[in-house]
């Protein structure tokens, strides 16, 4: 049985592409499995050797999978990725975020060639690459990896970016008619579009993408060796080709250690460090039990550092101990709160009513409510730090606090009686209801009645739901990029086009349909150069701002703390501001 949780949970899922052109539109839920599975560890040390140089990490958890191809949770893949699971191309470590954004060569020599059209990609892999029993990593075994996430059960639970941008026909349903390497169907359609030629990997496309090097840095794209493919079975198998591999098995409800995998080769290697002995995933810890056994730093946990963000209350602990703060770091987390106007609402297809609601926005208010700075800060913008289409000005020129006299006055220009009547809705939780209300104080003194809408269970689904957006005039939600470029962001959440059907309206839950939107994303993805592209967006994105397309209220952050004998401890905004392992290090 598999468990599902909505995007706005804290162990969320990456967003998917529904299979449509390019737009990423429905949340990867993540599965929780209850059942383990058996692990390889060719030529692993016993967990227990090597203490001293062990690094502990704690985790609530739980990890639903340790396959590639299976693995959808943003933080499971931040670990993966930086520990047993390497990819063609990577985000590199450090501490410049703009560094951390670019992408660079993995398995493979460098970021990967395109031709003129964007829709052949080319990659090269590196010599010396191993698996942890020795055997190199191929082209083939690239192109079997990927082969796999059209299969059951990877296609329902992973992540479906092949499906979604590899040239393979699909069904009338949106299916793809390739089902995979186990005796399915379109073998032939796979084998035309990903192809290797010694060592290079050639990508065939469906639609130009000039960032699909950095799709490939995801693990649904990384290799699988044939011979050690479990299939259903390997839930949470390892079969490492990065510097650690798993001893023994994997505990659902308490974890495993990660040792040194003897095959590995810093040489071929430009991304991990790799610097603990050991690595030991404790899992099943609430988040304010291993802060505070961080804090305490006794024993092992001296060693030993927090997978999930500090609970606010518990930050402000932190940061204001000049020793603590120095053992912490706050960095920007993968979620942006906004608000959705709904188009389909009378009242809110008034320009003048969507400009008054996000003057009159008190962004700080939702902020404290939150927690603080620490927890959240104010934004206009749902693109992150992390990209660079990112934008630090207001286009309505609203200050964080909101501007009820401006706000008011737009309101009044509108021509509507005041006060103007709005319904807002939102995903309940007691913090939730705090900053929801905060927002509703500043909304009603610039002429606005306000009813909240708060709703406990399965919010988007209920949101997304046929006709509920002309029941709702505003709402509230969440979006994380799968990748660091604007292509994740603005076409799943703007483009009606993949969002608007009979069954209801997807992510673009204001049900915003404009045409000449519609035309400048497409114009948009086939834009040869990133930086010209990063800046198309970023002033798309404004455009949208204006129109009111959307609210930006905050950009979420989180707090990690390690004990004493840790160093380098750091985040990666680019793989979505997690703990970044391939610097960290222990006395």
């Amino acid at each position: 049985m598999l468990v599902r949780r909505p995007l706005s949970a804290p162990r969320s899922g990456l967003p998917t592409s529904r299979p449509d052109r390019r737009a990423v539109v429905a949340t990867a839920l993540v599965a929780v499995a209850v059942t383990a599975s058996g692990c390889t560890a060719d030529d692993a040390a016993a967990p227990d050797e090597g203490v001293a140089g062990r690094l502990s990490v704690l985790s609530l958890g739980p990890v639903a999978s340790w396959d590639p191809q299976r693995m959808t949770t943003p933080q499971d893949v931040a670990f993966a990725g930086r520990t047993f699971v390497r990819t063609l191309t990577a985000h590199p470590a450090g501490a410049d975020a703009a560094a951390q954004r670019e992408v660079v060569g993995d398995l493979a020599t460098d970021a990967g060639t395109p031709d003129d059209s964007l829709e052949v990609w080319t990659f090269t892999l590196r010599a010396g690459v191993t698996w942890q029993d020795g055997s190199p990593v191929t082209c083939e075994d690239v192109r079997y990896g990927v082969s796999r996430s059209f299969a059951k059960p990877f296609a329902d639970e992973g992540l479906n970016y092949p499906l979604a941008y590899l040239d393979i026909p699909r069904k009338a349903d949106g299916t793809s008619t390739y089902t995979g390497p186990y005796g399915g169907s379109a073998q032939a359609a796979f084998d035309k579009a990903v192809t290797c030629d010694g060592q290079k990997v050639t990508f065939r496309l469906s639609t130009p993408m000039v960032d699909f090097n950095q799709v490939v840095a995801l693990p649904v794209f990384a290799p699988v060796k044939k011979s050690k493919d479990l299939r259903e079975d390997g839930t949470h198998a390892v079969f490492s080709n990065g510097p650690y591999q798993l001893a023994g098995p994997w505990d659902p409800s308490t974890g495993g250690t990660f040792v040194r995998n003897p095959k590995w080769d810093k040489g071929s290697d430009p991304i991990r460090r790799a610097e603990p002995d050991s690595i030991q995933y404790v899992e099943g810890i609430e988040s304010q039990t291993a802060v505070q056994q961080v804090i305490n730093d006794e024993g092992d946990r001296r060693r030993a550092v927090t997978l999930d963000s500090a609970p606010p209350a518990m930050q402000q602990q932190v940061l204001s101990d000049d020793a603590l703060s120095r053992r912490s770091i706050n960095p920007s987390a993968q979620f942006v709160d906004y608000l959705a106007p709904s188009f389909a609402s009378p009242v809110m297809r008034n320009a003048d009513v969507r400009r008054a609601l996000a003057l009159a926005t008190n962004r700080d208010g939702y902020v404290t409510a939150l927690g603080g700075t620490s927890a959240a800060e104010p934004t206009s913008t749902l693109l992150g730090p992390a990209m660079a289409s990112r934008r630090t000005a207001d286009p309505l020129g609203a200050p964080t606090s909101g501007d009820p006299a401006k706000a008011r006055a737009a309101l009044q220009e509108s021509g509507l009686t005041l006060p103007v009547k709005i319904t807002v809705a939102y995903r309940s939780t007691p913090t939730a209801d705090k900053a929801m209300a905060a927002l509703g104080n500043g909304w009603e003194q610039a002429g606005f009645a306000v009813t909240l809408q708060p709703i406990e269970k399965d919010y988007f689904s209920v949101v997304a739901e046929p006709g509920r957006a002309a029941k709702t005039d505003v709402f509230w939600a969440n979006w994380a990029p799968a990748w660091p470029t604007a292509s994740t962001v603005i076409p799943p959440l703007f483009d009606s086009r993949l969002n608007l059907s009979d069954s209801g309206t997807g992510r673009d839950l204001g049900a915003f349909a404009d045409a000449a939107t519609d035309k400048e994303i497409t114009r948009i993805s086939t834009i040869k150069q990133p930086a010209d592209q990063a800046a198309a967006w970023a002033e798309l994105d404004a455009d949208l701002a204006t129109k009111g397309a959307y609210v930006a209220l905050a950009q979420r952050r989180s707090l990690f703390i390690g004990g004493s004998a840790v160093s380098g401890l750091s985040a990666n905004e680019a793989l979505g501001g997690f703990v970044d392992l391939a610097t960290i290090g222990v006395e």
